[in-house]
């Protein structure tokens, strides 16, 4: 009676142990495939978001808004009232350098606008509404505190001709080819350009630089896009 008990008390044993074993082969076998999934899903995010692309930064400074330290207004970004700076220093020495080297290649450019105040948009801005109506006007005037002038860092050009200036055709003149080759070496992109009207909302203006400095507008100039496409704004 004995033996029996001993040998069915090793027999239960046995089928536990292996019971056990079982169990822990399981245990591994479940974690194994855990950690397979678990470095599959690091990899599918890896390559769904690309390391190298760049997150821009939007930071709002006593109402002026700068993206990647580069000053923004556009139809949708707006100036204080108050902002007034004056042409900035670098932008004019830039837009001068530009006007002296392109003359002394044989061409006859000339500054025709350069900084304007929030009370001067605002009076050019009705002027043109009155005459135009405010959507037409909308399409080549700035609301005042949406005008790029106000910053300090744009300027229009034109030719002692005087004929093509503020017009389209002004592309087709030996300055405006010019300065669609060149503006980047100076720092400057054209800021509405052919054919980006759905994006900036103005229409193309082959005479109107902005100033970005010559690292930056050589990149932009090279994408082919916007400032606002460039920036992710868009």
């Amino acid at each position: 009676m004995k033996k029996s008990l001993l040998v069915l008390s090793a027999i239960l044993l046995a089928a536990c142990n292996q019971g056990e074993t079982n169990q822990q082969t399981h245990k591994n076998s479940t974690q194994q495939t855990e950690m397979s999934s678990e470095k599959e899903t690091t990899v599918s995010d890896a390559t769904t978001t690309p390391s190298n692309h760049k997150k821009h930064q939007k930071e709002v400074k006593d109402g002026i808004t700068y993206v990647d330290n580069i000053l923004i207004v556009n139809k949708d970004i707006a100036l204080p009232e108050s902002y007034a700076p004056g042409e900035i220093q670098e932008a004019r020495q830039a837009i001068d350098q530009l006007i002296q080297q392109g003359n002394a290649q044989g061409l006859n450019l000339v500054l025709r606008s350069g900084f304007r105040s929030y009370e001067t948009q605002t009076e050019l801005y009705n002027n043109y509404v009155a005459r135009d109506g405010q959507s037409k006007a909308d399409t080549y005037s700035a609301r005042p505190g949406h005008s790029e002038h106000q910053t300090g860092l744009a300027f229009d050009l034109g030719n002692t001709a005087g004929t093509d200036d503020f017009k389209v055709s002004f592309e087709n003149t030996a300055e405006g080819k010019w300065i669609k080759e060149n503006a980047q070496d100076y720092g400057f992109i054209i800021r509405y350009p052919k054919g980006k009207t759905d994006i900036t909302g103005y229409q193309y203006e082959p005479w109107h630089l902005r100033y970005l400095g010559k690292e930056i507008a050589q990149k932009v100039k090279s994408s082919g896009l916007t400032l606002e496409e460039y920036l992710d704004l868009k």
